[in-house]
This record gives C-alpha cells, structure tokens and sequence, in this order.
C-alpha cells in the first residue's frame, strides 16, 4: 500500500512539472535568432560576390545569400533550437565551415569567414 502511495505521488508530481518544462521550451521557439558576419579574401579584403550558405542541422534546408561590395551576410529568424553550419565561397576559393550551436545563447551573433584556396 505505501509504494502504491510513493507511485501515485511521484506520478502526480511530475504531471504537474512538465507543463512548465514544455512552455518553457516553447518560449525559447517564440524569440528568434540571427547571424551576420564579414565574408573576407587574403589580406582581409572584403569579399564582394561570396555565396554565404547557412544549413539547418535538423531539416538540412540550405539558405544563401550572396555579400555585397563590403562583404557582409545576414541571416534572420533562425530557431534558437537548432545548430546552423555556415560556409562561404567566392571564385574558387571556401572558407572552412563553422556552427552556431543551439547553445549559444546570444540572439544576434557574428560569425565572420575567412576564404581560403
């Protein structure tokens, strides 16, 4: 009888508990995220041209934007639950690929690229 009464209070304890876990979580979906950066050549020259691509980790859905003469990339409406891989390329040239990770907590993050043979 008392593990019986251990059950249904532990059972009833955590039905209360995951409501606030699942609207937490929820609340983290509703404020989105973004990423810019500067795409640059040797010599930190801004890369005028360069392909930005931005991967979702989840869906694998790619998203690209193409950099202006001062070789800035803006990415907006990212979900705060998901790790992006970024990565540039301009005439040949890539930068090597990197991750704004789902842990990181800023709401607007740079993430500058560096193009390489």
């Amino acid at each position: 009888m008392i593990r019986f009464t251990v059950l249904a209070v532990l059972t009833i304890g955590l039905a209360a508990v995951a409501p606030v876990f699942s609207q937490t979580r929820a609340a983290d979906d509703t404020s989105p995220r973004s990423v810019q950066g500067t795409v640059t050549e040797s010599g930190d020259k801004p890369a005028e041209g360069a392909v930005v691509q931005l991967k979702d980790t989840k869906t694998l859905q790619i998203r690209s934007f193409v950099t202006r003469a001062d070789g800035m990339y803006h990415f907006h409406g990212l979900s705060s639950n998901v790790d992006y891989e970024l990565k540039a390329e301009h005439q040949g040239a890539s930068s090597g690929a990197k991750t704004l990770s789902s842990f990181d907590s800023r709401k607007s993050a740079v993430i500058n690229l560096k193009l390489g043979k």
